[in-house]
Formats: C-alpha cells, structure tokens, sequence
C-alpha cells in the first residue's frame, strides 16, 4: 500500500496523465488509479473532487456535462493545453527525484519485507 502522503503528492499528475488519453468522470479516474496500481492507491470520492475542482480553477482541466449510456447526467473533465504543460513540468521533478533515488540506491533496489 503506498502511504496516504505520497498518494496525495501523486494526485495531480497522475489525474493529469490519465486525462491525457482523453475525457473521463471522476469515478473512472478512481477505477483507472486503483486498477493501475493494483490496488495500492485508493483514493476517495472526498479525496478527488476538491483535486478536480483545483485543477479545473487553475486552468489545468475543463469539464462538461453529458448524458451517459445509462441515462445518468456526470461532469467529465479533459485536460486543456496549460495542463499538458503543467503534468511536463510535474513528470520532470518526478523523474529528477527518480534519478536521486537512483544515485543514493542504485538502479531498482531490493528490499526485505522486514
């Protein structure tokens, strides 16, 4: 399980990335996170929707409104142009911190479960 703290650092960008591969609702990217880290992230309704109204107040994503195939009315967010180039920025410090990691470890280390 990855802790609560690195969870919430991580949550811009990977919503951002998400939306990369085009528009979805929040519930998606709940599904499409936990999936992807097999379970390790779990974020929550309460834990999202204030990220995806920031992100949306900062001009990182739009929303619209759409009628799904089940008749429900969902907000889906897309990410806009000065997303794109904030995730670049965000992946940029990810993998500088990757590379510090990599220098004081070594590439991949192995760690005991102890």
């Amino acid at each position: 399980m990855i802790s609560r703290h690195l969870a919430a650092a991580s949550t811009k960008p990977l919503i951002l990335a998400i939306l990369l591969n085009g528009e979805n609702y929040g519930y998606q990217i709940i599904q499409k996170v936990k999936s992807l880290s097999g379970g390790d992230i779990d974020w929550a309704d309460g834990m999202l929707y204030p990220v995806l109204h920031r992100l949306e107040k900062d001009g990182f994503v739009i929303t619209s409104w759409k009628i799904s195939t089940e008749g429900r009315k969902r907000k889906y967010y897309s990410i806009t142009s000065t997303g794109k180039k904030e995730l670049n920025s965000d992946m940029k410090q990810w993998l500088k911190v990757d590379e510090i990691f990599q220098k004081i470890l070594g590439p991949i280390p192995q760690f005991t479960n102890s």
